[in-house]
């Protein structure tokens, strides 16, 4: 009998996919800049453009993700990782671009966005996200950012740049998958569980790591603090 592979369907997604994705990104921001009437953006990213480390997938140092945090580019390569090494390129292109010309910009960057039927619209998108989804989860780094949540994010950010408040990147997500939270998320999108967490012979080998806590963390605190002021601002002004 035939076992269907939910991945089977991203074998279009490939190296020339990441610098399509980078060039589209760089002919949005130039546009932005010849209009007059725009004079800043919001642009979104994804969490794989800065969790996706040498140091991180070794395991070897302590680490914190946060918006000062780059994936490497060849790690990608090198995996096949071709969705996230697109919305890597296409991030440093937008910076580039908007650097270049003086356009007031920032990133944000959500974790797997989730929410009511948003696989069954994103599907393509929510698996290649998940293509390598067993190393991210068993380093702590594979999170899911609801997808209300992340809109609220964009406009906190969006008002930010307004009132000089918000500048370069952000990190977005709520929750980092436990094991519960990987067999529910399996089960959402329908796939095997095995292929967020690895199979049960790789569970036994990472045992006495998984006993323990990573020394990986993902750090949100830049967008906390800013939808925090804004909030205090909103209050103040009722």
């Amino acid at each position: 009998m035939e076992v269907y592979n939910p991945f089977s369907s991203l074998t279009f997604l490939q190296k020339s996919m990441a610098e399509l994705e980078a060039k589209v990104s760089e002919s949005v921001i130039k546009a932005c800049t010849r209009t007059a009437s725009v004079r800043k953006c919001v642009f979104t990213s994804s969490l794989l453009a800065c969790a996706l480390q040498n140091s991180s997938f070794n395991n070897l140092d302590h680490s914190v993700i946060n918006e000062e945090s780059w994936s490497d580019e060849q790690l990608c390569i090198d995996n096949k990782l071709w969705y996230a090494l697109g919305k890597l390129k296409a991030e440093k292109a937008a910076w580039r671009i908007a650097d270049s010309k003086g356009l007031k910009l920032a990133t944000i960057c959500p974790a797997l966005i989730t929410g009511p039927d948003f696989f069954n619209r994103n599907s393509t998108s929510t698996l290649a996200y998940l293509k390598g989804a067993k190393e991210m989860y068993s380093h702590g780094l594979l999170a899911t950012m609801d997808v209300n949540k992340l809109a609220k994010a964009h406009v906190c950010l969006w008002e930010g740049l307004g009132n000089k408040t918000a500048f370069g990147r952000y990190i977005c997500f709520d929750t980092i998958l436990s094991k519960d939270g990987a067999e529910n998320l399996a089960k959402d999108i329908g796939i095997q569980i095995e292929k967020i967490c690895g199979s049960s012979s790789d569970s036994d080998a990472n045992a006495d790591e998984e006993a323990s806590p990573s020394n990986l963390q993902i750090s949100d605190k830049k967008l906390l603090d800013l939808m925090s002021r804004t909030l205090r601002s909103c209050y103040h002004e009722s």
